[in-house]
C-alpha cells in the first residue's frame, strides 16, 4: 500500500469514529441551540438567517464531537473495566487512540472555524466552551458530582446559539442554558445508576456510587422540576405564545412518564427513559417553539 493511499481515511475508521462519538445523540442539545438562535432572530429582525443557522449546527456538532471523542480517549481504561462499556471502540481496538485524537482535533478546528465565521464574540468565547468538555471526563476522578460539570458544558449550547445571532450577551439565553444543563445533568444521574457496583469497585466517583441509587433518582427528579421552572421562566421573559406553552406541557408529561418508568429498584427501562424520552423532549419542544415563532411573525 502506498503512503498516499494509507493517508486516505478508511470507511471503517469513519464509521467507527461516528459510533465512538455517538453522533446521533446530538439530538439532545441541538434543538435547544436552535430554539435560542431562532428566538434571537425573531427579536432581531424576524427573519430566519439560514447561513447562520447552518454555522450554529456545525459549531454544535463540532464541539460535541470533540467532547465525546476526548471523553472516550480519557476514559478508555475505565471503560475496559466496566462490562457495559467494554465493547467501546477504543477498548476493542476498532478505533486507535491516534485516530480518535485526529478526529477530535479536526472537530475542534471545525468548531473554532465556524465560531470565527459567526462573530468576534463567539470566537473569543469559543475556547471557554472547550474547557468543561475536557474537564468533565476527569470529574469522576475527583468529585462525586461530575454531572454538575456535564450540566455546565451542556448549558453553553443555547447560550452560544443566541450569541451566534445577536453577537451580544443575553440573560434570556442563560435561563434556557441553565434549563438544558440541569435537564441533562438530571438524566445523567439516572444513567449513572446502572454502573453503581462497577463504579464502586474501580473507584469511579458519582452521585449514585456515593449516595446510592434512590438518592440519585430523587436528585434527578429535583433537577427536572428545576428544568421545568426555568423553561416556564424563559417562556415568560421571551413572551412566548400558545404553541410554546403546549410544548412545555408535553415536556412536563414526558418528565412524569420518565420518572414513572425508572424506579430505584427497577432500572429495566432505563435505556428507554434515557434515549427515547429525552430525545423526544428536545425535538418536541423545538417543534412547538418553531411553530410559536412562525405564528408570531418569524419569516422563513
Amino acid at each position: 500500500m502506498s503512503s498516499a493511499s494509507a493517508a486516505i481515511p478508511q470507511p471503517g475508521r469513519t464509521k467507527a469514529f461516528l459510533r465512538l462519538v455517538m453522533i446521533e445523540h446530538s439530538v439532545f442539545a441541538l434543538p435547544f441551540a436552535y430554539i435560542a438562535a431562532l428566538t434571537a432572530m425573531f427579536e432581531w429582525d424576524k427573519n430566519i438567517h439560514w447561513g447562520r443557522l447552518l454555522l450554529v449546527t456545525v459549531c454544535m456538532v463540532g464541539l460535541r464531537t470533540f467532547a465525546m471523542a476526548v471523553n472516550r480517549i480519557i476514559d478508555r481504561e475505565i471503560d475496559a473495566r466496566n462490562p457495559r462499556t467494554a465493547r467501546r471502540e477504543l477498548v476493542t481496538g476498532a478505533m486507535s487512540v491516534k485516530h480518535a485524537w485526529t478526529g477530535a482535533l479536526i472537530a475542534v478546528v471545525v468548531f473554532l472555524g465556524s465560531a470565527a465565521l459567526l462573530n468576534p464574540l463567539c470566537l473569543a468565547l469559543a475556547p471557554v466552551a472547550v474547557v468543561p468538555m475536557v474537564v468533565y471526563p476527569y470529574g469522576k476522578r475527583f468529585t462525586n458530582f461530575p454531572q454538575a460539570i456535564l450540566g455546565l458544558a451542556q448549558a453553553m449550547g443555547p447560550i452560544g446559539g443566541w450569541l451566534a445571532i445577536s453577537g451580544e450577551w443575553n440573560w434570556h439565553a442563560v435561563i434556557l442554558g441553565l434549563a438544558v444543563g440541569i435537564w441533562i445533568g438530571g438524566f445523567d444521574l439516572i444513567y449513572a445508576c446502572q454502573d453503581v457496583e462497577t463504579d464502586r469497585e474501580i473507584g469511579v466517583m458519582s452521585v449514585p456510587a456515593r449516595f446510592g441509587i434512590p438518592a440519585a433518582i430523587r436528585g434527578a427528579r429535583v433537577c427536572h422540576a428545576l428544568t421545568m421552572a426555568l423553561l416556564v421562566w424563559y417562556a415568560v421573559v421571551t413572551d412566548a405564545g400558545g404553541f410554546f406553552w403546549v410544548g412545555l406541557m408535553i415536556v412536563a408529561s414526558a418528565f412524569v412518564y420518565e420518572h414513572s418508568i425508572v424506579r430505584p429498584h427497577d432500572l429495566s427501562r432505563l435505556n428507554r427513559a434515557f434515549f427515547s424520552v429525552n430525545g423526544f423532549i428536545g425535538i418536541a419542544l423545538f417543534v412547538c417553539a418553531l411553530l410559536d415563532l412562525l405564528v408570531r411573525g418569524l419569516t422563513v
